[in-house]
């Protein structure tokens, strides 16, 4: 790594004139540091929060409401893990000029109906603290059922943003739905070959990196609208790789070695004229076989789903911990 000098601009300077750059933390201290236009809030992170000297004073605040229900149960922890999502969210929403991406619970990937109802209950929720809509993204995983959520959701002015994307179909399906955002993991592809001894011999032949360039090149030439937001990196190179990529989400730990580098970067990707084609539209039958014909993307979409709700069981038994239920 090149230490940063005066002269040169930083890695992480150049980046920002080529893509929007998104910091995949919630950490306040590193989002107030780094200056990313948009930034995340999850139960992992919301879980951390609860150790972060800044927000203490929130979590005093929800655990004593909770303390004046009548009783400290489920469905009273469960209320205080939607406050404090919501709380950490607000906070970070004026730390960025831009949007918080905020998590629907994982455990309802599978419901349409749930997914719809906890995204309009988090909505009301930001609108009784004062957030515009416009600051707001709400993340849903691209299960077929996240999929039809989002569609109801951008109908109705919500903006999803569709995560744990590994496969074409599911980017195509989110793009023809009308997400705002999808979300395309590029580290965990790349974590999944190397598993099975495919390392890649460059950059270039990253699967990861592979993947987004063909979802970003295919959604330009069908002029689709959604933001195509490389996220899950491993590495530095992994990030230059898709420099002009509409948006990269990236870790405090690499943003801070795009930072304190420097070098030349250059334009990866590039928009492509658009393409007049009929191309017949994913149904839940052709995004279902297509995923399961895909190991990986089959494989690597359960396993995010699980983890994301383990995370959520995580908070909330911290929670129901330090609420003695």
């Amino acid at each position: 790594m090149t230490s940063t000098d005066t002269s040169s601009p930083s890695r992480l300077q150049q980046l920002r004139e080529l893509s929007v750059v998104v910091a995949d933390t919630g950490d306040y201290d590193a989002i107030a540091r780094l200056r990313p236009v948009d930034c995340t809030t999850n139960p992992t992170l919301v879980k951390k929060a609860l150790d972060l000297p800044v927000y203490a004073e929130l979590i005093d605040r929800e655990l004593a409401w909770a303390r004046t229900q009548p009783e400290a149960n489920r469905a009273v922890v469960d209320e205080v893990a939607d406050r404090l999502t919501v709380g950490v969210g607000t906070m970070l929403s004026a730390l960025v000029p831009g949007r918080v991406s905020t998590e629907v619970d994982a455990d309802l990937a599978h419901d349409t109906a749930a997914t719809v109802a906890k995204a309009r209950k988090f909505m009301a929720m930001y609108a009784e603290r004062g957030v515009a809509p416009e600051k707001i993204l709400i993340k849903v995983a691209a299960t077929w059922e996240g999929v039809e959520a989002a569609r109801q959701l951008q109908a109705e002015g919500i903006d999803c943003n569709l995560t744990l994307i590994f496969n074409p179909t599911q980017a195509i399906a989110c793009a023809e739905a009308g997400a705002f955002l999808i979300s395309p993991f590029v580290g965990r592809i790349l974590d999944w070959y190397k598993a099975r001894g495919q390392v890649p011999a460059t950059i270039d032949e990253d699967p990861g990196v592979k993947f987004v360039r063909g979802v970003y090149e295919e959604f330009k030439k069908r002029g689709a609208a959604t933001v195509v937001m490389g996220a899950s990196f491993r590495s530095v190179d992994q990030v230059l790789a898709l420099a002009g990529c509409d948006r990269l989400t990236i870790s405090p730990d690499l943003l801070e070695q795009l930072d304190q580098s420097t070098g030349p970067v250059e334009r990866k990707l590039a928009p492509v004229p658009r393409e007049d084609r009929t191309i017949a539209p994913v149904t839940a039958e052709s995004f279902a076989a297509d995923l399961a014909a895909d190991a990986m993307a089959n494989e690597k979409l359960a396993e995010g789903i699980a983890a994301f709700a383990k995370d959520l069981d995580a908070l909330r038994n911290d929670i129901a911990a330090r609420l003695g239920a």
